[in-house]
């Protein structure tokens, strides 16, 4: 679409208004084709780029998943491990707990969180 503008010679300017982009973008396309890629190359371009994009994941060291693991299996919650502070981790405890969800530690060694007593114990009695 930008391509066919950048042929007729069309402004930035008009250009961006009509396909309500910012002018900023039309022209990182129009400088790109100036210098002889076409759109398609400009897409695989903007692809790799944005695949390096975003926050690397983190990786627990071995020593670090070993602890996490013993101190889970003794009955400590995400937060005790990190928030004890015993050593220093790479991760917050949001992180930690989103670890246990997705299956890198078990989830049942974490100790049962839950309701003492079911909804309307206090009515009844």
């Amino acid at each position: 679409m930008i391509e066919a503008y950048f042929h007729q010679e069309t402004p930035v300017a008009i250009v961006a208004k009509q396909l309500k982009r910012g002018r900023q973008t039309i022209y990182n396309v129009y400088n790109f084709l100036k210098c002889g890629g076409t759109a398609l190359e400009y897409l695989e371009q903007y692809k790799e780029n944005k695949r390096r994009c975003g926050r690397t994941e983190i990786i627990f060291p071995a020593e670090e998943k070993e602890y996490i693991a013993k101190r889970s299996t003794e009955g400590w919650t995400p937060d005790v491990i990190i928030g004890r502070a015993e050593r220093t981790f790479s991760c917050s405890v949001s992180t930690l707990y989103r670890r246990f969800k997705t299956g890198e530690f078990n989830v049942l060694h974490l100790p049962m969180q839950g309701k003492r007593k079911p909804n309307g114990y206090y009515l009844s009695n």
